[in-house]
């Protein structure tokens, strides 16, 4: 199992520090763990708490969410890009943005559909805080805790059921990509080698499925809320999406997991 510090300690250290929440397979924090460990960055964990006030990392990062990478006394960096570019920075070699501006494009754009604001990871958020808060007679704890969730994302009913829609039309046009690149030769979803966007696609795509217990060691809770059961959703996934994201774990980041 990972070890983790708390923040105090982590504010004490030097090198690069990763505060994620512990025994969670959040797909922010897993993208940026797999960018790591295929650059062979060291890191340490750094323990943030859901649902708590997270004081301390609020005063250090001007934020309370994860992931946070902080590099010696630079300023936290709390969102993917910034991180993606520090890793870059950190480890030049291998790179995983592409040289060619039309693919560096291209995976920008697309990392931003899953990673970003309205994206593949926030509207699947949007969709399980809908599906819990439409439940009937669901614990008064669990409803308190989907309201604190999606005010995050600003949830409304409307942005819930509008999500499902958003989440169908990524899905479909990475679908529509990778198809594009078997056809070439390349099982990559941009290139002929690894980029970044195949990182993040393998840890979002446990938002549709979570990797088995024996890869991905999870609560049942946990892994309930993660496992998509929209069923318009799950006629939208391409079967060679969910291979690539297999494909991925098997070839190129680490197995087990360990959370």
């Amino acid at each position: 199992m990972a070890t983790y510090i708390d923040v105090e300690e982590a504010k004490q250290r030097t090198g690069l520090r990763l505060v994620v929440a512990p025994g969670i397979p959040g797909p922010w924090g897993e993208a940026i763990k797999g960018i790591c460990y295929v650059k062979q960055i060291p890191f340490t964990l750094v323990r943030f708490d859901i649902g708590a006030e997270n004081k301390a990392l609020a005063e250090w990062s001007a934020q309370a969410s994860v992931p946070v990478m902080i590099w010696n006394g630079e300023f936290p960096k709390s969102t993917w890009n910034q991180q993606l570019a520090l890793a870059e920075r950190l480890a030049p070699a291998p790179s995983l943005i592409p040289a060619e501006i039309t693919d560096r494009m291209l995976l920008f754009g697309f990392a931003h559909e899953l990673c970003g604001e309205n994206g593949f990871g926030w509207c699947r958020r949007l969709m399980i805080v809908h599906q819990t808060l439409s439940t009937p007679g669901i614990p008064a704890e669990n409803r308190a805790f989907a309201q604190y969730f999606g005010a995050k994302y600003g949830y409304s009913p409307d942005a819930g059921q509008a999500a499902t829609t958003r989440v169908i039309a990524i899905l479909q046009a990475l679908g529509t990509q990778l198809e594009r690149q078997h056809a070439n030769g390349s099982r990559y979803l941009i290139g002929r080698t690894l980029s970044a966007l195949d990182i993040y696609w393998a840890a979002f795509a446990t938002l549709i499925t979570p990797l088995p217990e024996d890869m991905c060691p999870m609560g049942p809770i946990n892994r309930a809320m993660y496992t998509n059961t929209e069923a318009s959703v799950q006629a939208a996934v391409p079967p060679r999406l969910m291979e690539h994201r297999d494909f991925i774990y098997q070839h190129h980041l680490q197995l087990p997991i360990d959370l």
